[in-house]
């Protein structure tokens, strides 16, 4: 089958073949990350896909596997970098389609340049910088990353990057031009002419969660005293119901003495098997038994109650962790001593 015969399948019949060739496992991971509309418009096209060739198949899966390549080519070097690699492997005609059809549908985020520079250099190129310039640069970078250059600016400036980072939420695509002109970005070329969805809360949750206890405290006291309700928000994200997975188990034995029954039976009615299981795992067989057992004659509850009993409990845990009882596994620089 020639290469170019798959590009005159509409997208959306593609993702079906695709889909139905991986398999219904795979394809209900590959739901979950969907909206609610491309699950129904994929469904109703699976549904009305009758046969398909072995050719036709495998010429679709090529492509996706291609596009894939390239995807992890791009994060790993760069457009220039991803075309050297595809054209050696496919010949330079199908490494620019492939690579056209990868920046048309998903574009390449801004900064690709500044995410392969070390920290502390771009520490030294942006520390004199507004801070919303730096909260700007920060929410484009991963999480390790801006913790590290967060964690070394001054006291007085991190509090005040972090709160930038956590109320921005629609940045011109002229004013990303414009400071990607100022760091000499090379992809300038390359942002997406639709406004950019960028930092919000979950960034700087991402941000706080991996930098070190100190600063994360520094900066929580500060948007406590100057902006109550975001600190409140961030806090309640900063650690969730899944992350008891982080504790060990004398932790997880240390906040069980905290917890009331009926909540941790609430509570494990949403939990995911391994919290389940690492939970239980930590309980006396006896009680293990009587949760078990309550949670099985409580029936079905609304998922706002479990919410609010998850939600106790990890008050528990950042109740101890404050006081020293628990240590909480997390990176950006926590020192252990022994």
């Amino acid at each position: 089958m020639p290469k170019n015969t798959e590009d005159k399948i509409p997208g959306i019949q593609k993702a079906a073949i695709l889909l139905i060739a991986l398999g219904p496992e795979r394809s209900a991971l590959i739901f979950k990350h969907l909206k609610d509309e491309e699950i129904e418009e994929l469904t109703l096209e699976i549904a009305n896909t009758r046969s398909v060739t072995p050719q036709v198949k495998e010429a679709i899966i090529d492509e996706f596997y291609e596009i894939c390549l390239a995807q992890q080519y791009i994060a790993e070097g760069g457009i220039g970098y991803a075309k050297e690699l595809l054209e050696k492997a496919l010949g330079n005609e199908r490494a620019l389609d492939v690579i056209g059809k990868l920046t048309a549908s998903l574009q390449v985020k801004p900064f690709e340049f500044v995410r392969k520079t070390d920290a502390s250099q771009l520490l030294n190129f942006i520390q004199d910088e507004h801070p919303q310039t730096i909260a700007l640069i920060l929410s484009y970078l991963a999480p390790q990353q801006a913790a590290l250059i967060v964690s070394a600016l001054p006291p007085e400036q991190q509090s005040d990057v972090a709160k930038r980072i956590a109320v921005m939420d629609r940045t011109s695509p002229d004013v990303v031009k414009e400071v990607e002109k100022v760091l000499e970005s090379k992809l300038s070329s390359l942002v997406n002419q639709d406004y950019t969805i960028i930092g919000g809360v979950d960034a700087v949750v991402e941000i706080l969660n991996t930098v070190d206890r100190s600063t994360e405290k520094h900066i929580m006291e500060t948007l406590e005293v100057e902006d109550p309700e975001l600190a409140d928000e961030i806090r309640k994200k900063m650690f969730v119901f899944e992350d008891i997975l982080l504790l060990d188990d004398r932790a997880i034995q240390r906040v069980l003495r905290e917890v009331d029954n009926n909540d941790l039976a609430l509570s494990l009615k949403g939990g995911n098997e391994q919290v389940q299981t690492a939970i239980f795992n930590n309980l006396s067989k006896r009680l293990a038994v009587m949760i078990k057992e309550d949670m099985e004659f409580m029936g079905p509850v609304r998922m706002k109650d479990v919410e609010e009993a998850q939600q106790k409990i990890v008050g528990v845990i950042r109740r101890l962790e404050e006081a020293g009882e628990i240590v909480i596994s997390r990176g950006g620089g926590d020192e252990i001593v022994v």
